[in-house]
Order: C-alpha cells, then structure tokens, then sequence
C-alpha cells in the first residue's frame, strides 16, 4: 500500500468524530490493499473474440455469404422466365391495301367481290399496347457451362471460408503467442537491467573504496545503457504485439494478460511424412480451390465453343396493341391481338470472329489454371515438409534447450556464489544471469514453435478444428518463476 495513500487513510478518518466508521473504512482499506490477480485471456478466449472482431474473417464470411447464392442461380438459369412489358403513347399510322378480297353476304346475296382496296390513316393518335412472353430454355450449350460455373463457384464459396476460418486460427494462435512471447523478452530484458543496475552501483562503491579499477565502472555503465535501449526496443514490441491482438479479438490491451505453454506434454505429428503428404493432397483447400479453378476455366472456354452456340428454347407470347384517333379517311380504330406458342431455334451465324478469339483466349487460360494448381501444389508439398520436418525435430530441439536451461541455472548459481567469495568478477555474473534468462526465452520459443508447426499440418491437411486449440489450451499456464527450472514436459 502506497504510505502517501495510508496517511491520507489516517487523516481523514481516524478522527474522534469518524471514529464509528472506522471498521467500515478498515474493510474498505483491506478489499483496496488486496492484491488480486488480473484475469487471464486464454486461448479459447482470444479465439472466440477474434471471430467477432477479426475484419478478414468478417469480410470472409460476407463473400461465403454471397458465394451460396450462386447455386440458386445455377437453379434459376433452366427455369422459365416470364416478362411483362406495357406501352402508352401517340402514334400515327397509314395502312394501305390492294386487291384485296371481302364478302358482303347480306348486300351481295353472298358473292365475293375481288380487287378492293381498303385505306386507313390515324394521325397522332392514342397508343395502348401489353404483351407477356415467356421463355423456356430446352437446349442450350452456353447456358449449361454457365450454370456449371456457378455451381463450382460456390463450391469455391465454401472451401474458401473454411480457409479462412482454419486461417484465423493459426493468426489467432500466432498474435496469441507473439503477445506471449514479446513479454517474456521484456521481462528478461527488465531482469538483466536490474541485474547490471545493481553490479554498476556495487562497482562504483568499489571504485571509491579503490576496490575496482575505473575500467570496471565504464564496462558496467556501457552494458545498463545498452540493456536500456533493449528495454525500450521490447517495451515498444510488446505495446505492437498487444495491440494486433486487441485490434483481432476486441479484447482491451489493457485486460490482456496471456499464459505460456509450459505444462503438459507437447503434441506430436503422429504420422509418417508420406502420410501426411496424402492427407494434404486430399484435403489442401488451397489445392482443392486450384484444381476448381481448372474446372471453372475448361467451362468458360466451353461457353464459347461451336457445339454451344446452338440453343432450343420454348417460347410463348401474348400480345395486344390498340390505336384510336382520326385521319385522312376520318376516325379510326385498329386492334391486334396475338397469341403464340411455339419452339424457337437460334443459330448465331457469323460474330465477327468474336466468337472464336474468346473460345481460343479461355482454352490458353484453362492451361494457365493448371500451370497454377501445379505450382500451388508444390509449395503446399514443402510447406507440408517443413512443417513435418520443423515437429519431428521440434521434440529433440525442446529437450536440448531444456537441458541447457538447467545448467546455465547452475552455472548462474555456481558464478553467484564464486562472485560472493570473491572468485568470480561482476562481469562474470551479469553473463551468468543474461545466459540463464536468454536461454529460458530459447526454450519457450522452441515450444511454440513446435506447437506452431503441428497446427501448420492440421491446417495444410485441412481437418484443423476447435479441439485442437483445446489441446494447446492445456498447455498454458502463468509465466513460472525464471530462476527455477522450467516445469513443462518434453
């Protein structure tokens, strides 16, 4: 408890006219002067936020979103499309018709008269016309590419967000740890400045009792100001790392207070590296999404080929027009009515040569797609070896960095008491300390990276899930004491 803060405490309330308050100011003092450990953010947590907040994620689920609709327009293309159309206007017309025939039954005794002449003008006059047509399609090459290419688009709708969903995991996982990580450096880098601030102040009180040469204080003044500048430098990447991974997970960077992996017993690859190679080849989205890709460029060139330009569609049609006003032959009326049913066939003759320059063009792009689903092919294969090979030595790396985690701490140990017999010097054990803090920062490095490495392969194979963030989970725990040994499992 703050001593400014306890007086103030006393002043104000041990008075002879506070004094039935004081038990209640007591608790009070008490419940403030607790120290209460800060909530930790687990890894489930900051997972959970970041699906919430992560602007990547959310941008990708809007594209999945919108990439399911597709396969209702794959539905709709072979549905039958009806459209209603309205007109209303003036319109003059003049009609005029020669030899033609007309019966007259009731003035001619039935007999026909050939030759006639019928004449009708209607001069800016009133225009109503409607008509409905429906259309069916029954055979049509372009239409049937196009509805493939939706259908593969929102295959491609689905693979993608299970990219990004598995995507978001590593980052997560990685902004987790980096925040992990860059805090420990501070708190070594914090260590070994306290540790150099208290050799300089001891040499310099050598130096005045003529104990230590001059030599010695430069050497310690030199080091604590380096060390300072370290300190700056992971202070800032501390504050960076914290705030990518409060800009991810909605969490305040202030309530951040992340764990280490330091207990359990880390995960292994559990298969052969030819296992896991077929595993990715078959379950890689981003291979999967290349190989659709092939797919969707052999349909586009297919929309343009000879065999799709023919197309049959069923056809009907109902139409009315009617136009009424006054001419050259006085007034007028003219109605039509039309009613049609029927198949239609449309063959496109001659584009230009449009046509065949687009169906070339998409079959050199079809060959590009697969020049590109082989070279994504490869990197994903020494992706998947790197990370196999990166767990498969990980285990062994972890133990060495344990073991030479013990004996720097002895070393640290045996250099702290030669140091107090006099046996050791003061630069002796501030690289004593600086070794024993560096290497503790090594070993929980090596054990994200290993972690790192076996999510890389879930991922890569494409089955990586919540479960396996549990399992790391386990693993997390408080920062240990950095003068004893670690307490993590191999």
């Amino acid at each position: 408890m703050d001593p400014h803060f306890l007086a103030l405490l006393r002043a104000r309330f041990v008075r002879p006219e506070n004094i039935s308050l004081r038990p209640v100011f007591l608790a009070v003092w008490l419940a403030a002067g607790a120290v209460f450990p800060a909530r930790a953010t687990d890894l489930i947590q900051a997972w959970q936020g970041a699906q919430n907040h992560d602007l990547d994620f959310l941008a990708a689920q809007s594209a999945h979103d919108a990439g399911l609709t597709q396969r209702a327009q794959s539905s709709a293309l072979w549905r039958p499309t009806v459209q209603a159309s309205a007109t209303a206007g003036r319109m003059s017309s003049d009609t005029q018709t020669q030899g033609a025939q007309f019966s007259a039954p009731a003035l001619a005794g039935g007999s026909a008269i050939n030759g006639a002449n019928f004449n009708t003008s209607i001069n800016n006059g009133t225009l109503d016309r409607w008509s409905v047509t429906a259309r069916q399609p029954l055979l049509n090459g372009e239409r049937l590419a196009q509805s493939r290419q939706l259908d593969t688009k929102a295959q491609m709708a689905d693979l993608q967000w299970q990219q990004a969903r598995q995507n978001l995991m590593i980052q997560t996982v990685q902004r987790y740890f980096d925040v992990a990580l860059a805090q420990e450096a501070l708190r070594v880098a914090r260590q070994q400045e306290q540790s150099v601030q208290k050799a300089l102040d001891e040499i310099k009180r050598r130096y005045q009792l003529g104990d230590a040469p001059i030599t010695d204080t430069h050497e310690a003044t030199a080091r604590w100001e380096a060390i300072r500048a370290q300190v700056l430098a992971a202070e800032t990447e501390v504050q960076l790392k914290q705030a990518a991974l409060s800009d991810a997970t909605g969490i305040n960077p202030e309530q951040l207070v992340v764990l280490e992996p330091l207990a359990g017993t880390l995960p292994r690859n559990g298969q052969t590296l030819t296992q896991w190679e077929e595993a990715v080849a078959a379950g890689n989205p981003q291979m999967q999404l290349q190989r659709l890709q092939v797919v969707l460029a052999h349909e586009e060139a297919a929309r343009y080929s000879a065999l799709s330009s023919p197309s049959v569609d069923l056809v009907g049609e109902m139409t009315r027009d009617h136009l009424s006003g006054s001419g050259e032959y006085g007034a007028a009326a003219n109605n039509l009515h039309t009613a049609l049913v029927g198949v239609q066939l449309n063959i496109p003759l001659y584009s230009g040569g449009m046509r065949s320059a687009r169906h070339e063009e998409t079959l050199h792009l079809a060959d590009k797609a697969a020049e590109d689903a082989a070279r994504v092919q490869q990197q994903v294969a020494l992706q998947t070896r790197a990370a196999w090979l990166g767990l498969s030595t990980g285990h062994a790396r972890v133990a060495a960095l344990e073991a030479a985690l013990r004996a720097t701490e002895k070393r640290l140990s045996a250099t702290r008491l030669g140091h107090e017999v006099g046996d050791r010097s003061t630069l002796d054990l501030l690289n004593a300390e600086s070794d024993a803090a560096n290497a503790r920062l090594a070993w929980l490095q090596a054990r994200v990276a290993l972690i790192m490495n076996r999510l890389q392969l879930s991922d890569l194979a494409g089955h990586l899930e919540q479960a396996q963030l549990d399992e790391i989970n386990a693993l997390l725990e408080p920062s240990a004491n950095p003068n004893n040994s670690p307490t993590g499992g191999k």
